[in-house]
């Protein structure tokens, strides 16, 4: 009897040694499952900051006002501190880094330096126009060589706990794409020498409001359900799941949504009217088979059906295996900014995989647009001279403080890259400046 109580006991501490260790394996899983979903996070944040930096410096080189340049400085600054402080979260603490973060720093203090003086009075020296050109070209290399390592790392699903494993092991010498891509990044920045940096850096949303362009009477459940379903092109044997928001939504809508084996949709299909706010597609897209073009006329094909006035398409980009088209309306010539739709196609068939017109509905209304204060020419005589103008064009956009204004708009180009500057047609100050992205980077599997 002894034995078999002593059998019993023995058998139950295995158990419970078994479930106690089984315990804390699912623990430690969880905190190396978070602290891999943190580090994933800063690292995208980087590249991600980091490809907004170098685009902002080049739109201050784009600028020809000083009204608009301290404001632009102010957020170089912000991005530079932003992309330090993802630095701090990745594990690189045992790798040397110190080039690439003293870059950030002289970046961010340079640009601080500059956006807090009164540059009315004291504009920006040759000298430091220099600078900052030496800084696009410098923040470029490490945005392409960012854009490298994150191609890696989405491609072959890397994990950031082993880099940490192995530079805690010193273990540096093993096959890690993404330590040999950090230290690729490093040299670069390294090449540029001290003579790069320039005397001056070691010496010194739109509003929220009211859906204006809805219109016509408030749908029900089931017209809804058959507006999505000519939107995503379904049978009428697919089954679709809806949801009407609450009346504290800003704009009430019927959220539809359904699954097809590895496709799912979702739609915003607003109560009033039945307009399509958001309509989004996901799908394992294929080999690329038709062009940007035949994309673009796959999107205006779509939209056809919406029987929305006067778009006109402003830019489109590709990204990978998907294009994506921007759309604005447009008055007696007068392209609307604020009344803008975007569409993605993927480039394997044509299929529309995502559209949004919030915007168009939300800004959609009968304006009363005035004649310009200053000529074309005036206006022209206000962009940077540096900037080859290819076209010009009079447009409406929302001001940083959130007001419709007349602008003429110029699409030129300088240094390379393509810039759309916005002049106040009323007054001629410099409303705008932004950058258009070419089409995305390919990288190849080598880092």
């Amino acid at each position: 009897m002894a034995r078999w109580i002593l059998i019993s006991i023995l058998t139950l501490g295995l158990v419970g040694a078994g479930v106690w260790g089984y315990q804390e394996h699912q623990d430690k899983n969880a905190i190396l499952i978070q602290a891999e979903n943190s580090y994933q996070r800063a690292f995208h944040d980087l590249s991600y900051h980091t490809d907004l930096l170098h685009d902002k410096i080049g739109t201050v080189l784009a600028m020809n006002t000083q009204q608009q340049l301290s404001p632009q400085l102010a957020k170089i600054w912000r991005l530079a501190s932003e992309a330090q402080a993802d630095v701090g979260q990745l594990p690189l603490a045992l790798l040397p880094f110190n080039k690439t973060e003293e870059f950030l720093h002289d970046i961010g203090d340079f640009t601080y330096r500059a956006a807090i003086r009164d540059l009315s009075n004291k504009p920006l020296t040759d000298e430091e126009v220099k600078t900052l050109e030496q800084l696009y070209e410098q923040s470029g290399v490490i945005k392409n060589e960012l854009r490298k390592v994150q191609h890696m790392v989405l491609e072959n699903n890397l994990r950031w706990m082993d880099v940490q494993l192995a530079l805690a092991t010193n273990d540096t010498q093993g096959d890690n794409t993404i330590i040999d891509g950090f230290q690729t990044v490093e040299k670069s920045v390294a090449g540029f020498g001290e003579e790069d940096a320039g005397p001056t850096l070691t010496g010194v949303s739109r509003e929220n409001h009211e859906f204006r362009g809805l219109n016509g009477e408030e749908i029900t459940e089931k017209q809804a359900l058959e507006i999505a379903r000519k939107l995503f092109a379904l049978d009428k044997g697919q089954k679709l799941n809806v949801t009407k928001t609450s009346k504290g939504a800003d704009v009430q809508t019927y959220m539809v949504s359904y699954q097809k084996g590895d496709e799912n949709g979702y739609a915003d299909i607003s109560v009033k009217g039945g307009h399509p706010l958001n309509v989004m597609v996901e799908r394992p897209v294929n080999k690329t088979k038709i062009s940007l073009h035949e994309g673009q006329q796959k999107a205006e094909e779509y939209l056809k059906q919406f029987k929305l006035p006067g778009l006109e398409l402003i830019q489109s980009r590709q990204y990978e295996k998907e294009g994506v088209f921007t759309y604005v309306s447009t008055i007696d010539g007068v392209r609307i900014y604020p009344d803008s739709i975007h569409v993605k196609a993927a480039l394997d068939n044509g299929d529309i995989l995502a559209m949004t017109s919030r915007d168009y509905f939300m800004n959609h209304e009968k304006r009363d647009i005035k004649k310009p204060a200053i000529s074309e020419e005036q206006a022209r005589s206000k962009v940077n001279p540096n900037v080859e103008i290819r076209e010009h064009n009079l447009a409406i956009i929302e001001s940083d403080l959130a007001e419709e204004v007349l602008c003429y708009e110029f699409l030129g180009t300088m240094n390379g890259n393509t810039y759309r500057i916005f002049i106040n047609a009323m007054d001629g100050s410099e409303e705008k400046v932004e950058q258009l992205k070419a089409t995305e980077i390919k990288f190849s599997s080598e880092v």
